[in-house]
């Protein structure tokens, strides 16, 4: 390539990496150095100048010439053998991938860019991959993995000056433990980043020192402790011209957590102008998921405000956009918030609720495995590849090798898989008492309003329309004074009638003031909505029965939460697998006053002493432990499954 070519070159790299130009000359800028590139030998060097190219194309969030020049990279490297190249060219496909919300893909890349970069010897780049695969992991909620690889990384780097590598490791470790609720560690490893060297000595486009600042305001807020909060994003917004220049999205982070905050403890300083920016700059950014947190702040505050219809309107259009993106926790956040704001259709919206969230911890735990699948599936078929490379040389030691390899896999699969059981259940239980206390707050706001307005009415006729009939009775019985013989009778049958409809009135007046003492139990409601769904979707016969005497104010609401999901489970299962014609359900007092669910069907059975329990059925017995009851189960080939469950009152 002449001098010419390089300068132009040169010229069009710098010009197309200059933030303060606007973005269609900096894309154009970056096609010229593209094309000048394209026109060099096929060397070290010109790989290393396309993967220069991504890199502005990366600053531009152009995916698609990304993915186009990581692709033109392997080829390349593959028909070179140039290993490093190809180990880059995979880390930044796992990239585009990963923007792209493919996360098997992107996992899978990154994967064989850390076994590239581990042969090579390459602790920097080996770290930034194991860096990379843990975020991918964290925004996929598996937070198990995630701190794994984020360790994995940290170790890599001990001892050595990588000062950019500890700070990053040390945000996303804050970050996963702000998720799992350890908030004390995450304020711990967030500090620790703001006061790193490297926050305060990175260069200016990276925006360390405010991207900690954020990270620690956010801990304090997530505390629920926001006049903490306030000076950490008030801080980080003294950087503005920089935060517009260079890391836009975050400058918009921080004024809505800034908003946010404020809201919280009922300061109306720059609200709702706040909120309204932060949104302005990422709709133009087209950041999806962050506008649904900004409205859903909006939300909060128009209804903090006592503006019901413009709280309605952010959370519906959030809904909205939040289920055009499959963004299932934001559309659990909305649910939440419009179950708060329409407590008329608060049954509706918790119903979705408990569905969506049971679909997503089953999706969270499903991503999880299929990471730790892609793993040994990839390490699987590197080991096939050596074994025809060696030609049966040493196959037994190679044997041994594979045996000893996939034990060591299954206990550490083993171990996270429990890990994450536990996790999940603990999640489960906290989700499942926050829903079922809210439906129920909801439900006795509704029946304390019903009971008010019956009161109400049966005053209303005692003390109104009796008073009046009395009145009326008096009057015409003092005509009976009047020596008229026919007038008399017809008096006379006048005031048998009123006092008959006297009596109807303070009748029906005793009936409204005693339903007060009928209403149907919250429990019971919930459980009967429950079997007309059942009865609605499924051809199965339901036969249900509930004791009137149970005094369900008396147990708690855990016990309830269990004994509903154990009636959930126990129909799922007759649905998919039982082929069962008739089912029936009873509640009963058992001895001691306490609760004996009874559950039987005339399915098909099946083997109890065949094989290890279902994870259904081992779900059904953590939970009755967990109530200090007793479950009993029997069921035979051809003579229908019953479920009895005893609980204490």
């Amino acid at each position: 390539m002449s001098s010419s070519s390089e300068d132009s070159l040169s010229i069009y790299m710098t010009k197309a990496n200059d933030f303060s130009s606007n973005t269609k000359k900096r894309k154009e800028y970056t096609e010229k150095s593209f094309d000048i590139v394209m026109n060099q030998s096929d060397d070290s060097l010109q790989r290393a100048n396309l993967f220069r190219i991504a890199n502005r194309y990366y600053n531009l969030n152009d995916w698609t010439n990304y993915r186009k020049i990581a692709l033109i990279v392997l080829e390349k490297a593959e028909a070179n053998s140039d290993t490093l190249s190809k180990a880059k060219a995979y880390s930044y496909l796992g990239d585009y991938y990963g923007s792209q919300r493919i996360s098997d893909s992107a996992f899978l890349y990154y994967y064989k860019a850390e076994k590239l970069y581990s042969q090579l010897g390459d602790n920097y780049d080996l770290a930034t991959t194991r860096l990379n695969k843990a975020l991918l992991q964290y925004n996929e909620s598996d937070f198990s993995g995630s701190e794994n690889s984020v360790f994995k990384a940290l170790r890599v780097v001990k001892g050595k000056q990588f000062y950019d590598i500890e700070y990053e490791s040390y945000n996303l470790l804050g970050s996963i433990y702000s998720e799992l609720g350890e908030h004390d560690k995450s304020l711990e490893y967030h500090t620790k980043a703001s006061n790193s060297e490297y926050s305060k000595t990175s260069p200016v486009e990276f925006q360390s020192r405010a991207t900690s600042l954020n990270n620690v305001g956010f801990v304090y807020q997530n505390l629920n402790q926001h006049k903490k909060a306030i000076p950490y994003f008030e801080e980080g917004l003294k950087q503005k011209k920089d935060l517009i220049l260079y890391k836009i999205s975050l400058y918009a982070m921080l004024l809505d957590n800034l908003g946010y905050s404020r809201l919280k403890i009922k300061e109306d300083k720059g609200l709702p102008e706040l909120f309204y920016e932060s949104l302005k700059i990422k709709d133009s950014l087209q950041l999806t998921s962050s506008m649904i947190t900004t409205k859903i702040h909006l939300s909060e505050y128009f209804a903090y405000k006592k503006d019901t219809v413009r709280a309605t309107h952010y959370s519906k259009e959030a809904l909205a956009t939040a289920r055009k993106s499959r963004n299932s926790r934001n559309i659990l956040l909305l649910l939440k918030q419009l179950a708060l704001i329409e407590p008329n259709k608060a049954a509706i919206y918790n119903k979705e609720y408990i569905r969506l969230n049971d679909s997503l911890q089953k999706a969270d735990r499903n991503i999880a495995e299929k990471f730790s699948r892609i793993e040994y599936e990839t390490d699987e078929i590197k080991q096939e590849n050596t074994d025809l490379t060696a030609k049966n040389r040493n196959l037994v030691y190679i044997f041994g090798s594979v045996l000893i390899l996939g034990m060591f896999m299954y206990i550490i699969k083993a171990q996270k898989s429990k890990n994450r059981e536990l996790l999940f259940k603990q999640e489960q239980q906290k989700a499942n008492e926050e829903i079922y206390n809210l439906m129920i707050s909801q439900q006795i706001d509704v029946e304390s309003i019903r009971v008010k307005e019956k009161k109400r009415v049966a005053q209303e006729l005692h003390d109104g329309v009796l008073g009046r009939m009395f009145g009326v009775r008096m009057n015409l019985d003092s005509l009976n004074k009047i020596n008229d013989e026919s007038a008399s009778v017809q008096r006379n049958s006048y005031l048998t009638e009123l006092k008959n409809i006297e009596q109807d009135i303070r009748e029906i007046s005793h009936d409204l003031n005693r339903e007060k003492s009928e209403l149907i139990n919250n429990f019971v409601a919930i459980v009967e909505n429950l079997f007309e769904d059942q009865k609605k979707t499924f051809p199965v016969k339901l036969i249900s029965s509930i004791d009137s005497t149970i005094k369900w104010d008396k147990i708690s609401n855990a016990t309830k939460i269990n004994l509903y999901r154990i009636i959930q489970e126990s129909l799922q299962n007759c649905n998919k697998y039982a082929k069962a014609k008739n089912v029936k359900i009873e509640f009963k007092k058992g001895v001691e006053d306490n609760i004996l669910l009874e559950i039987s069907d005339d399915g098909i059975g099946f083997n109890l002493n065949k094989g290890k329990k279902g994870i259904g059925i081992q779900n059904m017995i953590s939970r009755i432990k967990e109530c200090q009851g007793t479950f009993d189960i029997k069921s035979k080939k051809g003579e229908g499954t019953s479920i009895v469950v005893s609980v204490p009152t």
